[in-house]
């Protein structure tokens, strides 16, 4: 079997579907065995712009989406895991011509929001507010006033790494991780926002806590977030 080169391919963006200034994605299309292809990308943004498009497409089953079982991103990649017998190469063809809609904070029509209430004052909520040089109440309306997108899970299952928050809240994680974050802690690292959806070791800085629960194997899907989600955080009793 052929593969896809794994040479850089830029996939032009429509005007019709993208203002003038947004740029087109820049893919770069890798074979993963011979039943994968991994698209890397600029960054997080994009892979939510492109699996944004492709969802549908492989929902619908129509064509050789039919023999696309999965789309899994990441921070900078998209895997689009198909049958064995799939032809990569049609698959590569037919990827970067849909890539064309692809709009970088386009969004779509049935964006899922799902809103998350917080109890704040966790154990590192001083220390962002130091690292930030915010107050902790502004680290609060920080976090609360941004909607934040999940963009790829990961670490533990239902577990999502949220992104386009306030940039002022980047900050490192702990030099020392704990051995144990209580199920529910809300915290911070990087550009990230997280929730842990169980009792784990972790070294996020900890805002606050929740009572959603993240991961529950009895619901259809058993994660609350996936991504392309928006997420919004309410202070508790608010």
């Amino acid at each position: 079997m052929s593969h896809p080169s794994d040479s850089p391919v830029t996939a032009p963006t429509p005007a019709r579907t993208t203002p003038s200034s947004a740029p087109p994605l820049r893919l770069r299309l890798l074979p993963m065995g011979d039943a994968a292809l991994l698209v890397e990308t600029d960054g997080i943004d994009s892979v939510l712009a492109l699996a944004a498009v492709l969802a549908p497409l492989a929902h619908t089953g129509e064509g050789i989406w039919a023999e696309v079982d999965d789309l899994v991103p990441a921070a900078r990649t998209l895997l689009v895991v198909a049958r064995p017998t799939t032809d990569l190469d049609e698959l590569a063809r037919v990827l970067l011509r849909a890539a064309r809609g692809a709009s970088v904070g386009a969004g779509t029509s049935e964006q899922r929001v799902v809103e998350i209430p917080v109890v704040y004052g966790g154990p590192d909520l001083a220390e962002v507010a130091a690292l930030t040089g915010l107050a902790p109440d502004e680290v609060v309306v920080a976090h609360t006033g941004t909607e934040w997108r999940v963009g790829f899970g990961g670490f533990a299952p239902g577990f999502a790494y949220l992104v386009g928050g306030d940039p002022r809240l980047t900050v490192a994680r702990r030099a020392e991780p704990r051995t144990r974050v209580p199920a529910g802690s809300v915290g911070l690292a990087g550009e990230f926002s997280g929730i842990y959806p169980r009792e784990s070791p972790g070294g996020w800085q900890l805002i606050g806590t929740t009572d959603v629960v993240l991961w529950d194997t009895d619901r259809q899907p058993p994660a609350l977030l996936s991504p392309g989600t928006t997420v919004r955080f309410v202070e508790a009793g608010r």
